[in-house]
């Protein structure tokens, strides 16, 4: 074989590798962003105004969601500002007056009490879970989890999770002469005394005591 040829094929493989690593990778188009504000009706159609923003966002995609008929019906209940956590796609939209659209994915809660915007914990929460009757709520974080039990004192635990199909999870602790064990579930969970929605149901076993409410992915997940 001619000794040109035979560089020039030794030196293919190079040409492949340098046209393969300047390819740019493409921009993920289908991102989804998690936001948080003040939901307002407006002309028929749901805005959002995030926290510590003044942007306004048309909501879009309410028949997968729900979420025109749950936030009426809260926004109904009286005056004052109606918290959202939400997740979507966001773009550009045609409405006058607005900065954009938010097409939801997901509703991570709706809420007319508690601390919405000024909740200085939500970034470093993985999960909050809450019921009624008796009242209780508990907190998961990096460092573990704490159990606040009305007429008890906050009880701080570590735990064990477990991923389950479906979408579903388990924690559980023994610890303290404790014994938990959290079970969560993707579905539509309406707290019975707030009215608050949230995306997930809870069902909390305490040493042999069943308790049943609803639960949430706090900011420090990203699900």
């Amino acid at each position: 074989m001619h000794p040109s040829r035979i560089l020039l094929f030794a030196l293919l493989p190079l040409f492949a590798s340098c046209q393969l690593f300047s390819e740019k990778p493409q921009a993920d188009s289908m991102q989804h962003n998690r936001l948080q504000g003040e939901l307002s009706l407006d002309a028929g159609q749901l805005l959002l105004r995030p926290c510590q923003e003044q942007r306004r966002l048309v909501i879009a995609n309410d028949g997968a969601t729900g979420i025109m008929r749950d936030a009426a019906d809260l926004l109904a209940d009286g005056p004052g500002p109606l918290f959202a956590d939400l997740r979507g796609q966001l773009a550009a939209s045609q409405r006058a007056g607005v900065d954009g659209q938010l097409t939801l994915s997901r509703v991570y809660r709706l809420q007319r009490e508690g601390q919405g915007c000024d909740d200085a914990n939500f970034k470093r929460t993985i999960l909050r879970a809450s019921g009624q009757e008796p009242s209780w709520s508990l907190v998961v974080g990096s460092q573990g989890l704490v159990l606040n039990c009305a007429g008890q004192a906050p009880l701080a635990l570590p735990y064990l999770e477990e991923q389950l199909p479906e979408g579903r999870l388990n924690l559980s602790s023994e610890a303290n002469g404790q014994r938990l064990v959290l079970w969560v579930a993707p579905q539509r969970c309406v707290d019975s005394m707030s009215g608050a929605l949230q995306h997930l149901s809870a069902e909390l076993r305490l040493n042999g005591e069943v308790l049943r409410g609803c639960a949430y992915f706090g900011g420090a997940r990203d699900d």
